[in-house]
């Protein structure tokens, strides 16, 4: 870890330009088990990996994988509609977890990018006042972020291209 609380590594972002940064999959692998090992490193033990869908998903997977933890969920929230585009705040959306199934559990709240924070901020918060502990790890977090999250793999002001949103949604062929 740098300073800053960020992991400091030669690889990351593959391809990256002026003004956006391009993580591809093999070094999402590795950047995932360096956020695991960082969890590790600092004594925590999560109960629960609570993945913030969407974006979330595959790093909360991969982190939960490599920190041995079989309890996962999710937590669905709409922020961004676009690129630099968002709603007025954070909306959580269906299906909602079940906040007594990790009432007294330490958590580890996992999403691909802190960039306002405020999707992180209002999960931490939600999961607060249920579970004894919450901790957050993110790939990737900004400087404008509200929240400085526990577990930074790199940070970046750039706007990132992340393996799973690389694409436009697949269509039906004609």
């Amino acid at each position: 870890m740098g300073d800053d609380g960020a992991m400091t590594t030669t690889q990351g972002a593959s391809d990256a330009t002026a003004d956006r940064e391009v993580l591809d999959w093999e070094t999402f692998g590795s950047a995932a088990r360096e956020v695991a090992q960082a969890v590790v490193d600092s004594g925590f033990v999560p109960d629960v990996v609570v993945s913030v869908a969407r974006g979330g998903l595959p790093p909360g997977g991969a982190i939960a994988y490599a920190l041995g933890t079989k309890a996962v969920g999710t937590m669905n929230v709409e922020f961004y509609t676009g690129v630099g585009s968002t709603l007025p705040e954070p909306l959580l959306l269906p299906p909602l977890l079940d906040t007594e199934a990790v009432r007294g559990l330490r958590a580890l709240v996992v999403d691909d990018v802190a960039d306002s924070g405020e999707t992180l901020a209002l999960v931490q918060r939600l999961l607060a006042q249920d579970c004894s502990e919450v901790r957050t790890a993110v790939l990737y977090a900004k400087t404008r972020s509200v929240v400085d999250p526990d577990y930074v793999w790199r940070r970046t002001d750039r706007w990132i291209t992340f393996p799973w949103s690389a694409l436009p949604p697949v269509e039906a062929a004609r």
